[in-house]
C-alpha cells in the first residue's frame, strides 16, 4: 500500500450507458439501477475479512489516511469500496475498492481515481457467451419436493414459523464468460432492480437491505411472490390477497423493523404492501423508511438486520439451523449483502439474490422462496425456477 493514497474525483460529460464503458476481461465492479449509479475498472485495493466489522475497519482507515480531493457533494462520488459479503458470519468478506469509478446520479456524472489511474477503453464489443448446459446442484426436484415437505412438518410442530430454501444450479462451459455480456443483459432487461458485480458475484437484486444517506435510511423488503401466465390484474390481486405470501411478508417485514428500531431516532413501517411488478414474477414489498441515530455506518445497519426473514426466516436462530441441516449446500455469498460503501460510511446494500458466481469457466447460480404452514412444493419449485431465469437469460441459456 502506498504511503498515501491520493484519491481525485472530477465531473464529466452525461456517460450513455455506465455498464457499456465497463472495459471486459478484467477486474469489474458494478452497482447500477435505471441506469444510473457506479462501475468500477481495475483493483485499487481489495480484502477478504472475517467479519463485517474488519472490512469496514480496514476500509475506514484506508479512506482516512488518502488525499481525497471531490469536486462536488454526491455520496456516490470521491472514494467508494464495493463490498459482498456472506450469508453465514464464517464466510468471507470481500471488500473492492477499485483504480477507476465512474458514476452517474442525479443530473451529475464523475470520474474517481485512485492514484493517477486512468479508466482502460473497451475494445470492441463483449464477447459471445459460450454454450453451457445447467445441472442439478444440491436438489434436483424430488429432493427438493421432499425437504419442503420436512420443512413444513416442523412448522406444523411449532418448531419453526419461516424457513427459506434455496438451491443452486451449475454448469461448465468450453471457454471463459465474459461477465460484460451478463451485465448488459441484467441491466437492461431487469432496470428496476439493483445490477451488481463484485468479485464475480453477478446478479440483479430487487431487494434494497438498507440504504443509509446522510441521517436517513431506507429498506425494501420482498416476501411473498407470484408468476404466472394470467393477466398482470389477476396476479396483482391474487397475492394481495393470498394469506400465505401476507404471512410470509409480514415476518419480513417485522424482523427487519425490529432490528432498526435501536438504532434510529424514527421509523416508518407501511401497514399494507404494494405489489412490486418484475419481468418474470410480481412480490409483495414494503419500503421502510427512518432517520438513523449518529455515528451509525450502512454496514453496521446491514450487519444488523442480516440475515432476515426473507432470506432465513423466523425465528432466525431456529431457521438457520434447518437451514443448515437440510439445505446441503454453502451458500457462500448468495443471500448476503452486497452493495458499497464511502468514506463517511453511507452507501446502499442490497440482497445479492438473482444471482450467480461466475468465475472463468465455472458458473453457479442461485434461487430460493420461504416455506410456512401452508406452502406447496410443487410450487415453490416453480417459484425457484421462475427466479432462476434472469441469470439463465443474461447467460444465453434461455
Amino acid at each position: 500500500m502506498p504511503a498515501m493514497d491520493v484519491v481525485h474525483t472530477s465531473l464529466i460529460e452525461d456517460p450513455v450507458d455506465l455498464v457499456n464503458l465497463l472495459p471486459c476481461h478484467r477486474a469489474i465492479s458494478c452497482w447500477v439501477r435505471f441506469g444510473k449509479g457506479i462501475v468500477g475498472s481495475g483493483i485499487a485495493h481489495a480484502g477478504s475479512f472475517p467479519s463485517a466489522a474488519a472490512a469496514e475497519a480496514w476500509w475506514l482507515e484506508l479512506v482516512s489516511t488518502a488525499k481525497v480531493t471531490n469536486v462536488f457533494d454526491e455520496p456516490m462520488a470521491g472514494p467508494v469500496a464495493f463490498i459482498s459479503f456472506p450469508f453465514t458470519p464464517d464466510g468471507s468478506y470481500e471488500v473492492v475498492v477499485p483504480e477507476v469509478v465512474i458514476g452517474s446520479r442525479n443530473g451529475q456524472s464523475w470520474i474517481t481515481t485512485w492514484n493517477h489511474a486512468e479508466l482502460a477503453a473497451r475494445k470492441g464489443t463483449p464477447s459471445p457467451l459460450p454454450e453451457m448446459q445447467f445441472r442439478t446442484g444440491n436438489f434436483d426436484h424430488d429432493q427438493w419436493i421432499s425437504v419442503v415437505n420436512q420443512i413444513i412438518t416442523r412448522i406444523h410442530h411449532h418448531s419453526v414459523d419461516k424457513v427459506v430454501l434455496a438451491r443452486d444450479e451449475i454448469a461448465e462451459t468450453p471457454s471463459p464468460i465474459d461477465v460484460c455480456s451478463v451485465l448488459t443483459h441484467l441491466a437492461a432487461a431487469y432496470p428496476q432492480t439493483w445490477t451488481f458485480c463484485v468479485n464475480n458475484l453477478v446478479g440483479a437484486s430487487p431487494e434494497l437491505l438498507i440504504r443509509q444517506d446522510r441521517g436517513l435510511i431506507t429498506s425494501r423488503v420482498l416476501a411473498g411472490t407470484i408468476h404466472g401466465d394470467h393477466d398482470e390484474s389477476s396476479l396483482a390481486e391474487a397475492l394481495k390477497s393470498s394469506s400465505k405470501d401476507l404471512r410470509e411478508h409480514e415476518y419480513a417485514v417485522a424482523s427487519v423493523a425490529n432490528a432498526l428500531r435501536p438504532h434510529v431516532t424514527s421509523l416508518h413501517v407501511p401497514e399494507v404492501p404494494f405489489v412490486l411488478q418484475l419481468p418474470n414474477v410480481m412480490h409483495l414489498a414494503s419500503d421502510i423508511s427512518g432517520a438513523v441515530r449518529p455515528g451509525a455506518t450502512v454496514l453496521e445497519l446491514a450487519s444488523t438486520i442480516h440475515p432476515s426473514a426473507a432470506v432465513c426466516g423466523t425465528p432466525t436462530a431456529l431457521a438457520r439451523e434447518v437451514i443448515t441441516e437440510l439445505e446441503n449446500m454453502d451458500r457462500g455469498r448468495y443471500a448476503g449483502p452486497v452493495g458499497w460503501i464511502n468514506a463517511e460510511g453511507d452507501g446502499e446494500i442490497a440482497l445479492a439474490l438473482r444471482c450467480g458466481m461466475i468465475e472463468e469457466k465455472h458458473v453457479r447460480i442461485f434461487a430460493g422462496c420461504g416455506i410456512v404452514a401452508d406452502s406447496n412444493p410443487e410450487a415453490e419449485w416453480a417459484e425457484t425456477q421462475a427466479k432462476l431465469l434472469p441469470m439463465k437469460q443474461a447467460l444465453g441459456v434461455l
